[in-house]
């Protein structure tokens, strides 16, 4: 069986950032999967499932209402190996394109405070396994750590590393 292209990216180069995944047709539009790397891969730890659920719930609120790309948005949520988050658009995207959502989105995750949406029995599968303040402290570290030292000039951070 042929390796999947995910497998393929070298994750003990792979720093935090935002990374297109992959690309495909889907009839006459293209869709971009991206890499949201919020952990340096096997060389930091992982999240825990609570805040990456309340990640969760914050991002996909925040990006389907967003002005601009709610009608974009096909899916945004945790990666099984718990180092960060794919996005999903419909449209033929780079990570640059995207920068200033990513921002915004994480910015809004940081700030948050009151209920988290979707956190009840009646909404979500497993509503108590949430954790705002890890949610929002992680967020902010992504923000400050990673987001803000991406370069105009550069591409680190933006395509995978060979």
């Amino acid at each position: 069986m042929e390796k999947i292209a995910s497998f393929t990216v070298n994750h003990l180069k792979l720093m935090p950032g935002i990374y297109v995944s992959r690309k495909d047709h889907v009839g006459d539009e293209i869709v971009t999967t991206f890499d949201l790397r919020l952990t340096a891969p096997n060389r930091e730890p992982v999240m825990n499932t609570a805040e990456c659920h309340t990640i969760e719930h914050l991002g996909a609120t925040f990006l389907r209402n967003d002005p601009e790309y709610a009608d974009r948005v096909i899916y945004f949520g945790p990666m099984g190996c718990r180092t960060g988050f794919y996005l999903i658009l419909s449209g033929d995207y780079e990570s640059r394109d995207i920068l200033e959502l990513v921002k915004r989105t994480f910015a809004f995750i940081r700030d948050y405070k009151g209920e988290i949406p979707g956190a009840a029995a009646r909404d979500c599968g497993n509503y108590l396994d949430q954790n705002l303040s890890m949610a929002s402290w992680l967020a902010g570290r992504y923000l400050e750590r990673d987001l803000s030292v991406i370069a105009e000039d550069s591409d680190e951070r933006l395509v995978y590393p060979d």
